[in-house]
C-alpha cells in the first residue's frame, strides 16, 4: 500500500470514527474506541477503488457484513452490520459518497 493510500484511509477512518458507532443496549461505542475504524476504512477504500468511486447501500452492508466483531471475550463473532443501527449505516453511505468525491 502506498503512502498516499495510507493517508487517504486514515482520513476516511478519522471521519468514520467521529460519526459511526456500534449500538449495544443503547450504549454507543464509536468505531475508533472499538478499534474498528481503520479496518472498516480499508475495506471501504477497496470497495470505492474497485467500483469506480460509487457505492450503494448494498455494498456498504456487504462491507460491514464482512467484518466480524468478537464479543464476549471471543466466544462469539457478529458481523459489524448487525451492530450498527440502520440510520447510522445510511449516514456511513453519505460519508463515503462525500469522501469519494474528494479523491
Amino acid at each position: 500500500m502506498s503512502n498516499s493510500q495510507t493517508i487517504t484511509i486514515e482520513k476516511l477512518a478519522g471521519v468514520i470514527s467521529k460519526e459511526v458507532y456500534i449500538d449495544i443496549a443503547k450504549w454507543h461505542l464509536y468505531l475508533h474506541d472499538a478499534k474498528l475504524d481503520i479496518p472498516l476504512a480499508e475495506k471501504l477504500y477497496q470497495a470505492i477503488t474497485q467500483s469506480g468511486k460509487t457505492l450503494d447501500q448494498k455494498t456498504i452492508t456487504e462491507v460491514l457484513s464482512s467484518i466480524l466483531v468478537k464479543i464476549g471475550g471471543g466466544q462469539k463473532e457478529l458481523p459489524l452490520s448487525d451492530l450498527i443501527p440502520t440510520a447510522i449505516q445510511s449516514r456511513l453511505l453519505d460519508i463515503v459518497e462525500q469522501f469519494s468525491k474528494s479523491f
